[in-house]
């Protein structure tokens, strides 16, 4: 695997290129990419898998005429994680890609396309060549679609995948709806239904859910006069639907409602009949007395509803009182009586069009209006029906021919006020059912369709999903239940062009009907050679014909609807395998239904999970899927929907490109949007991954990197310290403890929650952990990873393989969750030259098992010690940060107060944490807290304020003058009483502030605290001399380090540093050397007089890497160089060489400390070759390895020859 190889001992050079300062997330992962493809990682993957437990997860078909969006990757990120759980626990996870390929997605596409507006254009084209269109543009997407979806980091099988378009996959949904008609389950029935304009076409009750929107519609109030009455009264009906007045045959009243004849003064003493709860809908009203406050009209009489029905009435318009209708319309132009009628809106006087409304249709069918043939209402004899399917007005509107609907209301409003009927126009904001693929609104109209008598089994389906797991659980208990308990028979068939077709052979009448079940049947039936039926769709079988056998000589032919695409997706779990073709024994045998696992947006629960839901329980009583996850809906980050034309929200490649794929992944799956809420999505929140934990955890481990080969360098005998290491059980540092412990507990519990599904609970604890492990583990343990920390070479060795074994680990839990990062950092600790750290052989972290959980491992105990820890360390570093003193600023004296004994025990144990990170001095302790801590009570005014009322005003002066020791007294008693007794208060209802006690301060003490959880710390902020002089050596240190950065030396390039400062630089760095020696990994100090020296006496080619005059130091003038460190010759060993030979042997010397190591058994001696001289140099005695030795020889050396020639 050439992109990780490290390849032998990591080099200074190899270092940085593994590691670099500044990492491209993007580029590392296009890097795994192309690790994965080369070596067919998940297809290795898969094939590891064999035999193992099967875990059978559905993927949802998406249409590909579209690119993906948030939501798409979002569902697909969810899967990825769970589906990568479940293979990295022993389960075998065939993952195929799904396309869903029919409906109206495709044929709008096509009818834009190609300027398609009606059936007959279509027909004009030929079928087969609309379909061919179709097929050619439904995968036009796919590779983009595959193109992304990888870039995601999704595994997911795309060569094998499935297509609802192929004749596998139609066949089988031809034998469920076989299944279902069996089963009597399926009937064609004529009903009023949603229909969309746009596509032709009817669609299903749950579709008409998918798109509902805030629109504006004229709202018009129309009179009906009454026929031969004596007050020349005129109904008065309300509608939204202007359109559909020229279709009007009926009036509905509700038969118990109070109906008033009113007198209207205001409109030429016209009288009308309306609800008498409605009047207000006319007039304006004194809600007091019910009256008009302006006597706009009288009361002539009241009646019942259902004394009113019978009446007949004169329509607006004339278009169906022609003759020719008078034999098709029973007794139009009537009132009927009904239930639906409300007094909620309107005037309480329905208008019906039976061919545009459901009730409308129910009752003018059962009072007669309208007939059916054979007394069977799904026939129908004739509709009053003037509107084509393309919502184009048709006969006898001749006036309107040919206008849509929608457009001709303002021409209808025109017509009745001319006619004097329209008594009243608004305009009415409402919500109102689009097309959820056109975007244009439907209108409802009297089809025949197929349709799933779901309605019959609803009690099973309730049944079903209370068997299945969600989450989270309300949408099952709730959103998804009230769906299937007020379920509607779905209408199933289409009458489209481009899907598949209704299996379903009938004869002229109707009366004979067969439903085909699978190709071989079709071709037997049809007599048609075996084999001779190659593709489903209709311009392959629409011409097919079947020979009745009720009636000899009668001929059967297929209807012309095809299926609803959601019946096909919602078939996916048996048509995507061929069931029963293929598969039969094992699709249940061996688990292959139902599924483990699925997961969708919330606009399913009324889409797929409902079509599944309802095939999987009429088919087999079984739910077909046992756990889904519900993800919300992801938002623009304004809370509007997403929007291409607004262009309101980031591109997704632009985000995966810029940030990564694995922050894109993790924004999404630690957000409320897993657990089915809704996400405004913020570019910056993907940046704050970034920033909290991508680079966090790249940075730990380039720190490891880092000091893992500064180690090998250092220690000739490292392959054995860290073989020793690694055998190492016991674990005597503490934070090595805590962190192993907080590992095993991690592991546990993302077994626990996963195994639950629960992203929304897994995903914080692993940033947590990843956190812990690099603002607390690496940070507190820095100087011991370093080894200037270190008891010895073996315990830094031992920190070491600690680290990376957390990492390796690490890389493995984050697998399923950031698959790119975890690969990356796997293959490279995998690569490392010396000791395997995490004992594995696997190709990629993808194929190796999650960890398994260790109870033993877990110390709550410990953990809670370190907790206690870190809360003394964050108090005490947010004083700091509050008063601006640096940490590198040493501090004399910490307090940390609390009234456990045992929580200050658990402090005190780890008090050189605590120390070395807030960079005190001393800690004290004490339960102690009125010694140190005063308190004020501050009343809380939103709770109190409302309870008190006006006694509020006098508590509060009373609460706030009670002294430290009574408002000590309440807190502990929990309650008080205030204004002379009268009132009880909870300290639930008070605000105690904790600040130091300043009386008990002696004069100029500077100190401040903070309080958290019940423990309270005081730190003292007085720096005297020695602790400023601590601050400046500390500076130093800093600034070194800050140009080494700056120069991208990494931990195993090691420098010799020459520093050189005025009087205050001077001063600390005399009384605090071998302080900041340690820190910087060197000798001793050196100054620049020493460099000087060094050239003059010994070498000019001094190998100088940098020179600087840094930032001052209380105003004095800082200059840095630093020297590559290699090996030098020491000058007392060579008084008889002449400098020439001495400055080549130095020359050579340096120049081989790279190979030094490596080349010699034994370090401490080196052997040469000089101008044909043979040289053994011993360590300490020919040479060393720092250049303080250097100038402590010359100095001696120097001194001796003075002390000689003064003799």
């Amino acid at each position: 695997m050439e992109q990780f190889s490290c390849g032998g001992r990591l080099t200074s050079a190899q270092v940085k290129q593994i590691a670099p300062e500044a990492v491209n997330f993007p580029d590392r992962e296009r890097l795994v990419l192309s690790f994965w493809n080369d070596s067919r990682a998940f297809e290795r993957s898969n094939e590891l898998a064999v035999g193992k437990p099967l875990f059978t997860f559905y993927d949802g078909p998406p249409f590909a005429t579209g690119l993906p969006h948030y939501g798409h990757l979002l569902a697909g990120t969810i899967k990825d994680t769970v589906t990568r759980y479940a293979y990295q626990t022993g389960y075998q996870v065939p993952r195929r890609f799904g396309w869903d390929c029919h409906g109206l997605p495709v044929e709008y596409e096509i009818d834009q396309k190609l300027g398609i507006r009606s059936r007959e254009d279509v027909l004009k084209l030929s079928i087969a060549a609309y379909n061919e269109e179709c097929r050619k543009i439904v995968l036009r997407y796919s590779g983009e679609w595959e193109r992304i979806v990888s870039r995601m980091g999704r595994w997911i099988d795309f060569k094998n995948g499935y297509r609802t378009m192929d004749t596998s996959f139609m066949e089988s949904v031809w034998w469920v709806f076989s299944q279902l008609h069996k089963k009597g389950l399926v009937y064609r029935g004529f009903k009023v239904m949603p229909f969309s304009t746009a596509c032709s076409t009817p669609l299903s009750n749950f579709e008409t859910n998918l798109n509902y929107r805030e629109v504006q519609d004229p709202a018009i109030t129309i009179s009906f006069p009454v026929l031969n009455d004596p007050d020349h009264a005129s109904f008065l009906a309300w509608t939204t639907t202007p359109w559909t007045v020229p279709s009007n045959v009926a009036l509905c009243v509700h038969p118990e409602l109070i109906y008033v004849r009113v007198r209207d003064h205001s409109r030429e003493d016209r009288v009308w009949i309306l609800a008498e709860a409605r009047l207000g809908s006319i007039f304006k009203m004194n809600d007091a007395r019910k009256h008009s406050s302006a006597c706009e009209f009288t009361i002539i009489a009241r009646h019942h509803g259902y004394e009113l029905v019978g009446l007949h009435y004169e329509p607006v318009f004339d278009y169906y009182k022609d003759s020719r209708f008078r034999e098709l319309l029973r007794d139009p132009f009537r009132v009927l009586g009904d239930d639906f009628v409300t007094a909620d809106s309107g005037t309480g006087v329905v208008h019906l069009s039976p061919a545009f409304g459901e009730d409308d249709y129910r009752v003018c069918m059962r009072e007669g209006v309208i007939g059916c043939a054979g007394g069977r209402p799904d026939r129908p004899v004739w509709l009053p029906c003037p509107v084509d399917e393309d919502g184009k007005f048709t006969e006898p509107v001749d006036d309107f021919r040919g206008m849509y609907i929608k457009e001709a209301d303002r021409g209808l409003i025109r017509k009745m006020k001319t006619l004097s009927r329209l008594v009243k126009h608004e305009t009415y904001t409402h919500s109102y059912p689009f097309c959820w693929r056109s975007d244009t609104p439907l209108i409802y109209r009297a089809v025949p369709s197929w349709f799933i008598a779901v309605e019959k089994f609803r009690d099973r389906l309730l049944d079903c999903n209370a068997r299945t797991y969600w989450v989270p659980e309300v949408i099952r208990e709730h959103r998804f239940a009230n769906w299937l308990e007020n379920t509607r028979d779905w209408n199933v068939s289409r009458n489209r062009y481009w899907g598949t077709p209704l299996p379903v052979w009938t004869d002229r009448t109707g009366d004979e009907i067969i439903v085909v079940g699978s190709i071989a049947e079709l071709e037997e039936l049809a007599g048609l050679p075996t084999g001779s039926i190659s593709d489903l769709h209709r311009h392959n079988i629409d011409s097919i014909e079947i020979r009745s056998r009720q009636n000899p000589g009668n001929v059967l032919r297929r209807v012309e609807e095809v299926f609803d695409c959601w019946f096909e997706s919602g078939a996916m779990p048996y048509a995507s395998v061929h069931y029963p073709f293929e598969h039969e024994e094992d699709f249940f045998q061996k688990g292959m239904f139902p599924a483990q696992f699925i997961a969708e947006g919330l606009d399913q629960t009324r889409g797929w999970f409902y079509t599944l839901m309802v095939l999987g329980t009429a088919l087999f009583n079984e739910p077909p899927f046992k756990n889904v996850i519900v993800n919300g809906l992801v938002l623009a980050e304004d809370g509007k929907k997403m929007s291409k034309r607004l262009k309101n929200y980031p591109d997704p490649m632009d985000m995966i490109e810029n940030f990564g794929a694995d922050a894109l992944r993790l924004y999404l799956i630690n957000s409320p949007v897993v657990r089915g809420e809704p996400l405004r999505f913020k570019e910056t929140g993907v940046k704050d991954i970034v920033r909290d934990v991508m680079l966090p955890w790249y940075n730990a481990f380039r720190f490891f990197i880092q000091n893992f080969a500064a180690f090998a360098e250092a220690n000739a005998e490292a392959d054995t310290l860290l073989r020793q290491a690694k055998g190492t059980t016991e674990r005597s540092n503490p934070m090595d403890r805590w962190i192993l412990s907080l590992l095993a507990s991690l592991i546990s519990f993302l077994h626990k929650e996963m195994r639950a599904y629960r992203l929304y609970t897994v995903v914080p604890r692993l940033l947590l952990f990843i956190e812990s492990l690099t603002n607390w583990y690496v940070r507190l343990n820095r100087p011991r990873l370093k080894g200037s920390g270190a008891r010895s070479a073996l315990d830094q060795a031992v920190a070491l393989c600690t680290l990376g074994d957390l990492l390796s680990r690490l890389a493995v839990l984050m697998a399923p969750f950031a698959p790119f990062m975890a690969e990356w950092t796997y293959q490279t600790l995998r690569s490392l030259p010396l000791v395997s750290l995490y004992e594995q052989t696997a190709d990629s972290v993808h194929f190796l098992p999650l960890p398994s959980s260790d109870e033993e491992a877990v110390d709550l105990v410990f953990e809670e010690k370190v907790r206690h820890m870190q809360l003394a360390i964050t108090l005490g570093r947010a004083i700091r940060e509050r008063r601006n003193v640096a940490l590198k600023q040493p501090l004399h004296t910490l307090t940390v107060i609390h009234h456990n004994e045992q929580t200050l025990q658990n402090v005190a144990s780890l008090e050189e944490y605590v120390r070395g990170e807030l960079n005190v001095k001393q800690v004290v302790y004490s339960t102690d807290e009125d010694r140190y801590i005063s308190r004020r009570a501050i009343p809380d005014g939103k709770l109190l304020g409302r309870r008190l009322g006006s006694a509020f005003k006098e508590a509060t002066a009373e609460i706030r003058s009670w002294t430290p020791m009574q408002v000590a007294k309440v807190e502990r008693e929990r309650s008080a009483t205030v204004c002379q007794g009268r009132y009880q208060i909870s300290v639930d209802e008070i605000f105690i502030n904790r600040d130091v006690n300043r009386e008990a301060l002696r004069e100029g003490e500077d100190v401040e605290c903070d309080v958290l959880n019940g423990m309270i710390v005081i730190l003292n902020l007085g720096i005297d001399h020695e602790l400023f002089l601590d601050g400046i050596a500390r500076e130093i240190v800093n600034r070194v380090q800050k140009l080494r950065k700056k120069l991208g030396l990494v931990p195993s390039d090691r420098v010799d540093v020459f520093i050189e400062g005025g009087s205050v630089v001077e001063q600390a760095l005399n009384s605090r050397a071998d302080l900041v020696g340690s820190m910087l990994g060197c000798k001793r100090l050196l100054c620049t007089e020493d460099l000087s020296l060094l050239r003059k006496r010994f070498i000019p080619q001094i190998p100088l890497i940098a020179q600087e005059h840094v930032e001052p130091l209380q105003g004095d003038h800082v200059c840095i160089s630093l020297v590559r460190a290699g090996l030098w010759l020491l000058p007392s060993a060579f008084t008889k060489r002449p400098a020439t030979f001495l400055h080549a042997l130095q020359s050579f010397l340096l120049g081989i400390r790279e190979r030094f190591a490596a080349a010699n058994e034994n370090p401490n001696i080196l052997r040469v070759v000089l101008d044909g001289e043979r040289l053994e140099l011993h360590e300490h005695i020919h040479f060393s390895r720092y250049a303080a030795d250097i100038v402590a020889d010359l100095k001696a050396t120097a001194q001796h020859t003075a002390s000689m020639e003064a003799r």
